[in-house]
């Protein structure tokens, strides 16, 4: 399913469930913007019911040159990861990218408190997808992907804000990520 979009939890008849739970795991949460985090949120409550709960993985905000560092990383992996997304429009779309022409680029934007990556034209080209004519100035990006990070208190503002109290909240040993057990309160009359 799209999580995008509202999900129907099945009914299991003859099954008597008290509370229902939904599990948001590996940070997905962060590739959404502010807004749209709050929506998936409140689709969320409204999955659960009041008294369900919400367990929750959430990047925690860090060093900037750390994550900057964590988005290019010396072995490339993240950027054979950007690029390989131009290989699929290639193979999946028909587009004609020459992969060579692009690099990856990735940082970290303070005031909006996430990691952009993008892939950067190397060169004045020209592109074909699906018989759709792109021109690529040098030095111009596509925008490939967000990832937001939180403090704890920012995210749990968030999730107030869509109808979840904070319950337990977990946090690794490097202080990387954070892990939110919450619970759904009742919507306020």
């Amino acid at each position: 399913a799209d999580y995008t979009r509202p999900l129907t939890l099945p009914e299991f008849v003859g099954v008597p469930i008290r509370k229902k739970a939904v599990y948001f795991p590996a940070s997905a949460i962060g590739n959404l913007t502010a807004q749209a985090a709050l929506e998936i949120l409140r689709q969320a409550r409204r999955m659960v019911g009041a008294g369900g709960a919400l367990l929750i993985v959430v990047d925690l905000k860090n060093d900037k040159l750390a994550l900057a560092a964590a988005y290019n990383d010396a072995a490339g992996v993240t950027a054979a990861l950007n690029l390989n997304l131009l290989a699929r429009i290639n193979r999946e779309l028909g587009g004609d990218f020459q992969l060579p022409r692009f690099r990856h680029r990735a940082f970290y934007d303070e005031d909006r408190g996430w990691i952009e990556m993008h892939l950067e034209s190397l060169a004045s080209q020209l592109v074909h997808v699906g018989g759709t004519r792109f021109r690529f100035n040098q030095g111009e990006t596509i925008l490939t992907e967000i990832s937001c990070k939180y403090s704890i208190e920012e995210f749990q503002a968030a999730a107030l804000g869509a109808g979840f109290a904070p319950g337990q909240t977990w946090i690794d040993a490097a202080k990387l990520f954070s892990v939110h057990g919450m619970i759904a309160v009742q919507p306020r009359s």
